[in-house]
């Protein structure tokens, strides 16, 4: 019996602990977000967000026109997010996160784009959400010089935060004046923020490419 009563309470204190000023972006399933892209995203029940792009890679490579190497590479990058229908402004965002590994992938802020040249049949990455709004980093082993809580492209990311393979967490806040991301509780970057780009927009989650697979659970955010 104290076996059983020790397992329940290490269950219990593995569970974050939200205030109610808290509100958890999964509340109402799927309805808030909208799946940009061809990525598969499902809510499993036990609230975990599975993402893949789940293709037959053979039966795609084998189809009409030609699959010359220029064209691979567009099939093979293209990526898939989702996007919350709501903007936010000032606010902390907690997120966990599993990624293969090797893997990649990201959380947007403040995209007005919502990652229209990410997901386009051709991608195009001069105008990814990293470069109109901000892209928080996750990466596991991938071969990316930016760490996992790098704000890609304006602040490089403590590296060494994440255990790869595992679930991890990260936190944002996203002030007017600032922008900080914790990976597992610490810090892992910071920026000012670029005074050319939005102070609110929706919050995405980034399918990489086709050979990513990622899931998040407990997605919440505390607005100010």
């Amino acid at each position: 019996m104290k076996t059983i009563l020790l397992a329940v309470m290490l269950a219990a204190l593995a569970q974050p602990a939200f205030a109610a000023d808290w509100n958890d972006l999964l509340r109402n399933g799927l309805d808030d977000w909208t799946v940009l892209g061809d990525g598969h995203w499902r809510l499993r029940s036990d609230g975990v967000l599975a993402a893949s792009f789940g293709h037959d890679r053979q039966q795609e490579l084998q189809g009409p026109g030609d699959f010359g190497r220029e064209r691979f590479l567009w099939w093979s990058t293209r990526q898939s997010w989702l996007y919350t229908t709501e903007e936010f402004g000032e606010y902390d965002l907690h997120v966990e996160y599993w990624v293969n590994t090797p893997g990649n992938s990201g959380i947007s802020i403040r995209d007005p784009s919502q990652a229209k040249c990410g997901v386009a049949e051709r991608p195009d990455f001069s105008c990814t959400p990293s470069k109109l709004g901000y892209e928080i980093q996750i990466n596991s082993e991938y071969s990316d010089r930016w760490s996992t809580g790098s704000i890609y492209g304006l602040a490089m990311g403590k590296p060494g935060l994440e255990t790869p393979g595992e679930w991890n967490r990260i936190n944002i806040e996203s002030r007017a004046d600032a922008i900080r991301v914790f990976v597992n509780g610490e810090l892992a970057a910071e920026h000012p923020g670029d005074p050319e780009r939005p102070k609110r927009g929706p919050i995405g989650l980034q399918l990489h490419d086709i050979h990513s697979f990622v899931m998040f659970r407990n997605i919440w955010i505390l607005e100010y």
